[in-house]
């Protein structure tokens, strides 16, 4: 359900709280006492739990005897009674619910349906059971039953565990730290994490969101909220419960490497999201993105006082994976006055142990001002000749002495190494996040990179399909198909190598012969061209050859390669006697100077779906456990990233007279193969191990493929198990409008924020006006954004681009609903290209992608005096009717079949 109604949770107008309250009153005292304190504004009601409540409570004995609806319900009465109330309050108008707990608590699964049978019915939204509640400072309200109150400000917290919530609550009360909104999940029978990341993703107060979980119940509802959020705000996230985890239980070394937090983590990099550990770091994390903007690089200036912390910080920096700044000269030169007399003028800046609060405070703004690094970090301790209260002072006044405006001014951290309580009171005023450590310092740092990596592998958007590359897709997909029709699980030696040829993934010649005699001849056959063959037993039941000496090495003649056959067959028909042997396979035995065994894998995660694996090869893979894991869809510049995360790329680089490996050809073999869970969902596992890969490229010498049905969903791609959808190069077009003047049209992108940009200019004020429904003067980074980084899962734009000048022309989009069967439309047109035709071909391409798409309804708001769009709607088919919430608005909606059915 998203976002619909989740503003009866946040920003109700009135509140009830409906007993009478399961044991002691105690749930019931804390809850009016959080309400009390909170500075709510509207009518508070308490119903069913006597006349003995808090000043500003009015009560009332049933729900009927409320005289107004209350937006919002709090339930504390007994858990059978929520369906008879969740009925009669959304019919009586109420759009949200509570159902609060004192510690988690898991409702049976028939009272869950029922609970949510009676709230679908008026569109009412519950959140829990098992809930401690929520918290909207902004608007006064305090509907928890947390142990601390929530100050306002502008970090969002969205909470599994009642525990950490009531942790972080605390933490945030003593290092003065806000919130935008707290909600607690409980058992998320309704509003999940998914819902309240859209949410917060729109909310204008929230500057961060930190999530805290523990099992993701729809982890594409989930990528796809968390992906649209954290392209306008950082999103912090923190699992618990990976101990718990089970190794991956697939069958091939992929499936079996593949486990589900190493999945999770790909995820969550993917999708931009910064995740981290444990509560110490995620409270660094939530004070370091609210207080400092993000940085674009690892550059640290590092300014201590004595040599060994300054040491000390530089270590921690170098281990966290940071740089060191090479700061400007003319800013050492500025500062070397300041520093102690025999230091060296290089960062880290080494000034006396008893260096006065006035010192700190000019180094500080000179390094403020250095154009060479992305942030600076300041590392003091206590001198009995300079009070360390004084210090934070000094270091918080040559901030403050920063020109440039706050939105750009440089990451400034602070490390005071002394006990506790620090003296950060000036530091907490003026914003400086504070550490006790230099190591704690560095990490907040890296905090701040991290994030802006991962925003750069959020905004890759690989396409579906890739420009220079035309695998067999229909071949191999025949292949599947066949082995599945026959009830088969693994593709036989043949199919695999027929399906690696379909998306020419480089392999040894390989041969199967299903007797002894066979072996024979087939390797009469190969030694003419080959001096030495191997011989491998082939059977679908024997996963890892190696494992069972199903391996034979140097066979120099057809007798010596029936011999092995022969031997091979017999034996493992007896040590494995479930096992099908259906032959042996020969392949050449090459020689690879040079070269190096890497592993190329595809697995199946139960939550995201696909994975690709990249790591060390050979028959130690699991040993070695050397991988890096990507979500498909992935492109060179992904796979490339991928690689680089792994131990053996420094072996692959080369060294000594060892040339570096083909790196392109690597990147490129792991694209086709996520192109390969793109085409063909039904391959659930997919070894390469080993690809041998030299400074000529990559050639396989062994594969194996496993095979799953799968299900169908609503969309246009019903079969795709991808958690990320691809960018859909396959609706790129050339459209002819009037006159045979031609457009070309494409999905939007996220590197269109240019384009959309000037596309705004152009735009007529009244266009303006009638498309977004006010005057707009002007465009935010973060709402252009919103419109050009799309999760193609849930919403598409088409840019119609003039195509010789590549302007934008005019756009059309399509937002579907979580069910994905209504969307709402827009479409503006350059003002300059109206009465071409142009908004009529962007309409018509609209509802075709709807079709496609699944979507049933279309559905639109027009403001009544936009004769011309309306005009066209009629056209089309939508039927128009008045808004009931606006005389100037215009409702339209489309019925999709019939209108696809005239075009």
């Amino acid at each position: 359900m998203t976002i619909r109604n989740l503003e009866g949770l946040f920003t109700p107008s009135s509140v009830a709280i409906v007993g009478p309250p399961q044991g002691s009153r105690a749930c019931l005292d804390v809850l009016l006492r959080q309400l009390s304190g909170g500075g709510f504004k509207g009518r508070m009601t308490v119903i069913g739990c006597g006349k003995d409540v808090a000043e500003g409570f009015r009560t009332k004995r049933r729900l009927a005897d409320l005289d107004v609806a209350a937006d919002l319900l709090i339930l504390i009465g007994a858990q059978q009674d929520a369906p008879a109330l969740i009925a009669e309050a959304g019919a009586r108008g109420a759009r949200a619910a509570i159902a609060l707990s004192t510690g988690f608590e898991a409702w049976p699964e028939d009272l869950v349906a029922r609970t949510l049978q009676a709230a679908k019915a008026h569109t009412l939204r519950l959140l829990g059971p098992g809930s401690l509640g929520l918290a909207a400072p902004h608007a006064g309200l305090a509907a928890h039953i947390a142990a601390t109150p929530a100050a306002s400000g502008d970090l969002a917290l969205i909470a599994r565990s009642s525990a950490v919530l009531n942790a972080t609550l605390s933490w945030a009360a003593a290092n003065r730290v806000g919130f935008s909104g707290v909600a607690s999940l409980g058992q998320r029978t309704d509003v999940d994490v998914g819902d309240l990341l859209d949410w917060f993703a729109l909310d204008y107060r929230t500057r961060a969101v930190l999530v805290h979980l523990e099992t993701i119940a729809n982890p594409r509802k989930f990528l796809s909220a968390a992906r649209a959020c954290a392209r306008t705000k950082p999103v912090i996230v923190m699992r618990s419960g990976r101990s718990r985890d089970r190794r991956g239980d697939g069958v091939t070394h992929s499936g079996r490497l593949a486990a589900p937090d190493a999945v999770f983590n790909a995820a969550l990099q993917r999708s931009g999201i910064l995740r981290v550990d444990d509560l110490d770091e995620m409270f660094e994390a939530a004070e370091t993105v609210t207080r400092l903007k993000a940085v674009n690089g690892q550059r640290l200036a590092i300014l201590a006082t004595g040599g060994s912390l300054a040491t000390i910080a530089a270590d921690q920096l170098a281990a966290q994976g940071g740089e060191l700044a090479a700061v400007a000269e003319e800013t050492l030169s500025a500062i070397a006055p300041l520093l102690r007399g025999n230091a060296p003028r290089a960062n880290p800046l080494i000034l006396g142990e008893h260096a006065a609060p006035e010192t700190f405070e000019k180094a500080v703004s000179i390094l403020m001002a250095d154009p060479s690094s992305d942030g600076v970090m300041v590392v003091a301790a206590p001198s009995a000749f300079a009070p360390l209260a004084a210090t934070a002072e000094a270091i918080a006044r040559g901030h403050a002495a920063d020109a440039a405006p706050p939105s750009r001014r440089k990451a400034l951290l602070v490390a005071l190494a002394a006990g506790s309580p620090l003296p950060r009171a000036p530091l907490d005023e003026a914003r400086i996040p504070c550490h006790a450590s230099s190591a704690d310092a560095v990490r907040s740092f890296m905090h701040l990179a991290h994030y802006m990596e991962a925003k750069t592998f959020l905004m890759a958007a690989p396409p579906s399909l890739p420009a220079d590359f035309s695998p067999d897709t229909e071949a191999a997909r025949a292949i599947v198909a066949a082995a599945m029709k026959e009830g088969r699980e693994w593709l036989g030696p043949g199919e695999t190598c027929r399906i690696l040829d379909a998306y020419a993934i480089p392999r040894v010649e390989t041969r199967l012969a299903a007797t002894p005699e066979q072996a024979a001849q087939v390797a009469a056959e190969m030694l003419e061209r080959t001096d030495r063959l191997v011989l491998k037993i082939a059977s679908p039941q024997i996963t890892f050859k190696s494992d069972v000496g199903g391996v034979v090495l140097d066979i120099a003649s057809p007798e010596q390669a029936r011999e092995a056959a022969r031997s091979l067959m017999e034996r493992l028909s007896k040590s494995h006697p479930e096992a099908g042997i259906t032959g042996v396979v020969l392949q050449p035995m090459k020689s690879h100077p040079h070269s190096a065994e890497v592993f190329v894998g595809l697995a199946d995660d139960p939550a995201f779906g696909p994975a690709i694996l990249f790591g060390h090869g050979g028959t130690a893979v699991e040993i070695v456990s050397d991988l890096a894991i990507e979500l498909p869809p992935l492109d060179l510049k992904l796979a490339e990233a991928q690689i680089s995360r792994t131990r053996i790329d420094r072996l692959l680089a080369g060294f000594r007279d060892r040339p570096a490996a083909n790196r392109h050809a690597m990147a490129l073999t792991l694209v086709k193969l996520s192109q390969i869970a793109v085409d063909i969902p039904e391959i659930r596992e997919f070894d390469i191990n080993p690809l041998i890969v030299d400074a000529g490229g990559v050639e396989t010498l062994d594969a194996r493929i496993r095979l799953g049905a799968v299900s169908r969903r609503r969309g246009r791609h019903g079969t795709s198990r991808l958690a990320i959808a691809p960018y859909p190069k396959e609706w790129e077009e050339t459209l002819t409008l009037k006159g045979g003047r031609t457009v070309f049209v494409r999905p939007v992108r996220p590197e269109d924020e240019a384009l959309y940009q000037d596309f705004f200019d152009a735009l007529s004020p009244e266009d303006l006006r009638l498309r977004f429904f006010a005057p707009v003067k002007e465009f935010s980074h973060t709402f252009i954004a919103r419109l050009v980084q799309l999760d193609y899962a849930r919403a598409m734009a088409f840019a119609a681009l003039d195509p010789r000048s590549g302007q934008i022309q005019g756009v059309v989009r399509l937002h579907a609903d979580p069910d994905h069967r209504t969307g709402e439309y827009a479409i503006i047109v350059r003002s300059a290209m109206k009465g071409q035709g142009l908004g009529w071909a962007l309409m018509q391409l609209i509802i075709r992608y709807a079709a496609a798409d699944g979507i049933e309804t279309i559905k639109g708001e027009v403001l009544k005096e936009n004769s011309g769009m309306l005009a066209m709607c009629e056209a089309l088919g939508f039927r128009i009717h008045p808004s009931p919430d606006d005389d100037a608005i215009a409702e339209v909606t489309l019925p999709v079949a019939d209108a696809h059915g005239k075009l």
